[in-house]
């Protein structure tokens, strides 16, 4: 029998349209709205570029097999396309509705060239004669040859241009390089800030590229191509050089959408589609400005903080005073940290006392996305020119930080820094970094495990769990876990840790069917989960089973969920939220109470057939018990989210949750704040008002 199942993709842009929906909140910051809104067109970039351009690449090559939902590619793309025109009318009427009007008010102006009075229009025109003409490059269009490239997701202007003694038109095309920026500020007399789009302002003057030919129309347009092209690894020799080639096959991929910007002349909207090889179905005609991504730096300007959130600075752990050395604290308990309510810093701190300590011996660590200015890069760094053995495992496939990735591999490796690239034929996503250190003449291993990246920007907006330990068994394991990703021998004999793509399925499958017997049986029976994606047809059917047999399911699915919940029977015990808010939900930790003899993980992965088959993944259990107590609590307290959660309903859209009557409301990250200052400031006064003796001085 055919299970419920929601199409993915779908899925997802309903969680895309909870993302906006927090754009359309008016009890928020403008600039938090904006915020907002950008990340849903960033999100779509994204999800285009891959998502849409792994359906089309199936349709075109003739696969037409559906997905468990029972949809076909083309009948997915279908869908897509109308739910996306949906989203992008919302996108468009919130920007141009409430958030502009709103902005101008508060003093913050977007302004058109054609309304800017005498004085600005001549600032402007120095300013694109001086700082912008010497950047383009126009493109000519020959009928009779092959078309220009366009740059993928960079704003380009289609120019129709008449020759003044011929009569004869053509087109042409200027790309805006993105180095330009996207708003060019303009002098106002008030003390606010008022500016005009790049693109406006080259599409003003561009006529003066074009000596002797009189400017018509043009167009603003952006194309976005499929990003879903692999590296393949069973021919490839130099990894690092076939993904190259990836990064350069990508600039010329198909086209998956073509974005242009209204009005637009008929014949210049053809031209510009001919050019991009898009299909009628991939142009979506748009009222407003394009790449509202871009619309994220915005969101920054300074000199008007009283527009966003009060910021909520990361406290220090209590369990780690900030002079002990991290290697001492972990060896009198295992450390869990909750980010970023706390700080990453002790993470950090690891690695830099570790490339510092001369009794430090080796590093080992997975990198997957690291920041831009990395001070994890940098104490690897270090340690390796200190003369320690460091071994690091870059993965090139990190979708969209390939590049990125390739650049500090190479960096690493100047330093003396082993690098291995990655497991052939899948992505290692586990978060894992193993220390060894010698004490009194016996090796120790320091292990940090943990749900998020080496990141310590998305350290600050992505809740995450960090867990240090130096138990032998957790050592012992990532030792293992690092000889098998570095040796290329198999992921077996763990005594603790659980790794995918081997033994992670087999494991959960087994927990969710003990819970589903328990319950048969007349035992109590429960399962918690949080996670960012629900989408693999083996665990959605066993959840289906054991929630028929009685088991009380709880999850917290923050984007894509395939589980189609109020079916009578088969979901009845299953409830399902969504948490949008200003830090993006990105921990996962289970829970299976095994007949009160609890067990709770930690993990790198989500129940996705990717990260549970294809990726190398890590789940943990965390079995200290103050640490297992701590996050049954966290689990437990987003179901108690009343403002920024979302039920999801059996059609996989979802609604927000507000207080009943007479129910309090509750805002769970908020509430996490709250409780790390409380509990940061308690232990400062504690460490304050200890007290210190003045020892006697030794008789010399």
């Amino acid at each position: 029998m055919k299970l419920p199942y929601i199409n993915r993709e779908l899925s997802w842009l309903e969680f895309n349209q909870r993302v906006l929906s927090e754009g359309e909140r008016e009890d928020l910051p403008l600039l938090e709205r904006l915020k907002f809104l950008a990340i849903t067109a960033s999100n779509l970039d994204e999800f285009f570029q891959v998502r849409v351009g792994g359906l089309m690449l199936m349709r075109r090559s003739g696969r037409n097999r559906p997905d468990p939902s029972g949809m076909t590619p083309l009948k997915q793309i279908q869908a897509i396309r109308r739910r996306v025109q949906r989203m992008i009318a919302d996108q468009y009427r919130l920007l141009g509705s409430e958030l502009l009007p709103g902005l101008e008010k508060a003093g913050v102006r977007l302004m058109s060239v054609a309304e800017l009075e005498a004085t600005q229009s001549d600032q402007m025109a120095s300013y694109f004669h001086a700082s912008v003409e010497p950047l383009l490059t126009p493109l000519a269009i020959d009928p009779e040859g092959e078309p220009p490239h366009v740059p993928g997701l960079q704003l380009t202007i289609a120019c129709k241009l008449t020759d003044e003694e011929s009569g004869s038109n053509r087109f042409t095309l200027v790309p805006i390089p993105e180095s330009l920026g996207r708003r060019i500020p303009v002098d106002v007399p008030d003390a606010g800030a008022a500016f005009v789009l790049i693109e406006d302002l080259v599409a003003t003057h561009i006529g003066s590229l074009f000596p002797g030919e009189k400017l018509v129309a043009t167009a603003c347009f952006r194309v976005t191509r499929n990003g879903d092209i692999a590296v393949q690894e069973e021919d490839a020799i130099d990894l690092a050089g076939e993904m190259e080639e990836v990064l350069a096959a990508r600039m010329i991929s198909d086209t998956v959408r073509l974005e242009l910007a209204m009005p637009a002349p008929r014949d210049l909207g053809n031209v510009i589609r001919e050019v991009c090889r898009a299909e009628t179905g991939e142009v979506y005609r748009i009222n407003g400005p394009l790449a509202l991504s871009s619309f994220m730096e915005l969101a920054f300007i300074n000199g008007f903080d009283h527009l966003r959130d009060r910021t909520w600075d990361p406290q220090p752990s209590p369990d780690i005073s900030p002079t002990e050395p991290v290697f001492d604290a972990i060896a009198q308990r295992d450390l869990l940290l909750h980010h970023p309510y706390e700080s990453f810093e002790p993470v950090l701190r690891m690695l830099d006392e570790a490339a510092r300590d001369p009794d430090v011996l080796s590093i080992k660590q997975v990198l997957y996305r690291t920041a831009k200015n990395s001070r994890i890069i940098d104490a690897l760094i270090r340690a390796a020119e200190h003369g320690k053995q460091v071994t690091v495992l870059v993965e090139l496939k990190a979708r969209f930080d390939e590049a990125r990735n390739l650049d500090r591999a190479e960096e690493l490796q100047r330093a003396g820094v082993q690098i291995v690239y990655g497991v052939k034929g899948l992505k290692t996503h586990a978060k894992i970094c193993l220390i060894v250190r010698r004490e009194n003449g016996v090796l120790r291993r320091y292990v940090h495990l943990g749900t998020g990246n080496y990141n310590e920007s998305t350290a600050r907006l992505y809740t995450d769990i960090s867990l240090l330990t130096c138990r032998p068994e957790y050592g012992a394991d990532a030792s293992l876990f690092f000889n098998a990703v570095t040796g290329r021998s198999k992921l077996l004999r763990f005594q603790r840790i659980v790794p995918a793509p081997t033994a992670m399925k087999p494991r959960l499958l087994a927990l969710i069917a003990d819970e589903a017997e328990r319950a048969r049986q007349g035992e109590p029976a429960r399962i918690l989960a949080k996670i960012n994606s629900l989408q693999d047809p083996e665990i959605i059917a066993a959840l289906y089973d054991a929630s028929k047999a009685g088991v009380e399911i709880k999850l917290n699915v923050r984007g894509i969920c395939c589980l189609k919940t109020g079916t009578s029977k088969r979901s009845r015990n299953i409830e399902v939220v969504s948490i949008i808010d200003r830090y993006l939900e990105h921990s996962r930790i289970f829970y299976f109470h095994q007949g009160g003899d609890s067990r709770m993980f930690i993990a790198s992965a989500d129940w996705m057939g990717r990260n549970l088959d294809r990726r190398v993944e890590l789940m943990v259990p965390v079995e200290e018990r103050t640490a297992h107590r701590r996050l049954l609590k966290i689990l437990e307290t987003f179901f108690h989210d009343n403002t920024q959660a979302w039920r999801i309903l059996p059609d996989g859209t979802s609604e927000r949750l507000a207080p009943g009557k007479g129910e309090k409301a509750f805002r769970a990250q908020e509430h996490f704040h709250r409780r790390a200052r409380r509990t940061a400031k308690a232990r400062e006064h504690e460490r304050a008002m200890r007290f210190e003796p003045h020892m006697p001085a030794e008789e010399s």
